[in-house]
């Protein structure tokens, strides 16, 4: 396992070479999160790929820059130049999820991308289906004044009896997933930077937070889906996070849509699980049964796309 700084693009991008001996894959973490988080499903992944985590622009130990989804893109194809990947194939988790859908459109070559719950964030009536209008509206404004306080409470610099304590609540939701603690509390200190009074920071700070909540709330996917060419496998989620929970009925509504909208997409190079009793913290709470869902999806995609090769080769050569 190595560490490293591609510097060639607009951001240094730290990655975490897990090695590994089968084909390339590029793992990427959700918002708020970094390598670090990716650590157990990189070692079950890495029997059968070489596997690459990337702390994205703004997170863990890669640099500060402005958030798009086109430069967090070229974030990624810095990486794969710079490590010799190509092509590679992705999955992430959350906002790496959707780099990874977004990914698969633009890179028709790539041998396989996952979603790993990267859907929108929920933030407008029409990611709705079945709620009153007037009750989603209600509901919803509930929902961003939560997310308004956390984003609130997490820019606040934290003295060291802060950092002791969110140490703990790290290490002990870890166990309530059924995850390392250790990993967890590594990977909340990759993303603590020191500040004014022997205090610390976490990243990402509050301009590039809501910079993330706006992009990853008026992004639409369909496109990405529609379009792709390269094979895309998204893996949902059925159950509520238990911070979900106060917000059941919206969540509930937002799945609905969300499988509604999926099932009128055809793409055959699209492939949709709704996992059942997996949360959007399924990286954590199964992350062997998620990197065997990858292996295996990747070494179909890769089958398929030699027989489909080797078909043309044939059909050429009768001519």
């Amino acid at each position: 396992m190595r560490e490293t700084v591609v510097s060639s693009g607009s951001v240094p991008i730290a990655c975490r070479d897990h090695g590994g001996p089968g084909r390339p894959l590029l793992l990427l973490h959700g918002a708020g999160g970094n390598l670090a988080h990716m650590t157990a499903l990189a070692a079950h992944l890495r029997p059968a790929h070489r596997v690459v985590a990337v702390d994205l622009r703004g997170h863990g130990r890669s640099g500060d820059g402005p958030w798009s989804w086109d430069d967090a893109l070229a974030d990624l194809e810095a990486v794969t130049d710079g490590l010799g990947l190509d092509p590679p194939a992705v999955a992430g988790v959350s906002l790496g999820g959707m780099l990874a859908a977004l990914w698969a459109q633009r890179h028709p070559e790539c041998p396989g991308a996952v979603s790993l719950d990267g859907n929108p964030t929920l933030g407008r009536p029409e990611q709705l289906a079945g709620m009153d209008p007037e009750r989603a509206a209600t509901e919803l404004a509930r929902l961003r004044a939560a997310f308004d306080g956390i984003a609130a409470m997490l820019a606040e610099p934290l003295g060291a009896d802060q950092v002791a304590a969110a140490l703990a609540a790290q290490r002990a939701t870890a166990r309530r997933y059924g995850a390392a603690p250790d990993d967890w509390a590594a990977a909340f200190e990759r993303n603590l930077v020191p500040c004014d009074g022997g205090r610390s920071r976490l990243r990402p700070g509050p301009e590039l937070t809501g910079q993330l909540r706006a992009a990853m709330e008026r992004i639409d996917l369909l496109p990405a889906y529609r379009d792709t060419r390269c094979p895309l496998l998204l893996v949902l989620a059925t159950e509520d996070l238990p911070e979900q929970q106060a917000f059941h009925e919206l969540y509930t509504a937002y799945r609905r849509a969300t499988a509604e909208c999926l099932a009128g997409v055809d793409n055959p190079s699209l492939r949709v699980l709704h996992l059942a009793g997996a949360s959007h913290a399924m990286v954590a709470e199964r992350p062997r049964e998620l990197a065997a869902l990858i292996t295996d999806f990747l070494a179909a995609a890769v089958a398929r796309r030699a027989s489909h090769r080797g078909e043309w080769s044939a059909r050429i050569d009768s001519r």
